[in-house]
């Protein structure tokens, strides 16, 4: 900016010479050449003045739209940031819970495993949110009472639909 203030300045001041130079012809106002010639700087260096106030004006006016560009921008790099955030929270949300559905299913079916009477093999074992769903076949009610309560006794079991067949086999 200083350089094209400078080059400004420059025109405005050769421009004001010629105009004081051609007035140093009239002799009507009854000015000496030199009082013409000091009238001219005089009035160039006004107008470089007014000049660079201008300058000043439309530098300062860039720089606070350059600052308003900057702030919004940083508004929605912070807004896009916590959506992010948001996102990665809700995802790791799922995913546990997810991994706590894999848990209490691996426990159940684990734990169905232990019980001699009970062939694990025969028995369905889905999870979801907490609620254990058991299907399947089973030799008797008792069994199938019994699948039940292992599945209910699980940590982090919020239900069991027991959904076993009995089959006599």
């Amino acid at each position: 900016m200083t350089t094209m203030f400078k080059r400004s300045a420059q025109v405005l001041a050769i421009t004001a010479l010629a105009f004081g130079l051609a007035a140093c012809g009239k002799s009507d106002d009854n000015k000496t050449a030199g009082q013409k010639l000091d009238s001219a700087i005089s009035q160039t260096e006004k107008a470089a003045e007014n000049a660079g106030s201008k300058i000043e004006e439309g530098t300062a006016k860039a720089g606070d739209a350059a600052a308003d560009a900057l702030a919004k921008a940083g508004e929605a790099t912070g807004a896009a940031m916590e959506k992010a955030g948001n996102k990665m929270e809700e995802g790791a949300a799922k995913a546990g819970a997810a991994l706590d559905d894999a848990g209490i299913t691996a426990a159940v079916k684990t734990d169905l495993i232990k019980a001699p009477e009970i062939s694990a093999l025969q028995i369905n074992v889905d999870t979801k949110g907490g609620a254990v769903t058991l299907t399947g076949t089973v030799p008797s009610e008792a069994v199938k009472t019994q699948a039940g309560d292992i599945a209910k006794a699980a940590k982090g079991v919020t239900s069991v639909n027991n959904n076993l067949t009995v089959k006599a086999g």
